[in-house]
């Protein structure tokens, strides 16, 4: 009896583990379109795009969208803004950021980076901005107001 009930488990293994392999594999195949996680950043009259990650932080965050920010400088290398709502978190030692990342310290300030630096702090990572190289000059050292909204999905 002992030797038909591990057989039954072992069988029972092997097909909930071909279940899981093919619906990980199904849903790898199917692309969503690539504009469905890009974000529209407005800083004055520029635009850039933001790539970003799929994570329970970022899909929160989209359902704040649009929004228009008043960020304030820190350090001369980041803007934030503390958002009203906090969002889950994912936090991690990042160490090194690039111009251009878009981060979430603690569960509800929204980071905007426009140098590179090497932290100690933690930082839950949201995204980043697709061409970052004029961020800076964009930027400046002062408070800015930023417009974030989604990419509009357009048909090929």
């Amino acid at each position: 009896m002992k030797i038909i009930t591990c057989f039954l488990f072992v069988i029972g293994l092997f097909l909930i583990s071909g279940c899981s392999t093919n619906s990980s594999s199904s849903s790898s195949t199917s692309q969503s379109p690539p504009s469905e996680n890009q974000l529209l950043i407005r800083v004055e009259n520029r635009e850039f795009k933001a790539a970003m990650l799929d994570s329970p932080t970022v899909q929160q965050f989209k359902r704040l969208l649009p929004l228009t920010l008043t960020m304030n400088e820190l350090n001369g290398n980041e803007k934030y803004y503390e958002l009203p709502d906090s969002l889950p978190t994912q936090s991690e030692a990042v160490r090194n950021i690039q111009a251009g990342d878009l981060m979430l310290y603690g569960s509800n300030k929204f980071v905007l980076f426009y140098e590179n630096l090497s932290t100690s702090y933690s930082y839950t990572r949201l995204g980043s901005i697709l061409e970052a190289e004029e961020l800076k000059t964009v930027l400046g050292n002062k408070e800015i107001t930023v417009t974030i909204e989604l990419v509009p999905f357009q048909e090929e």
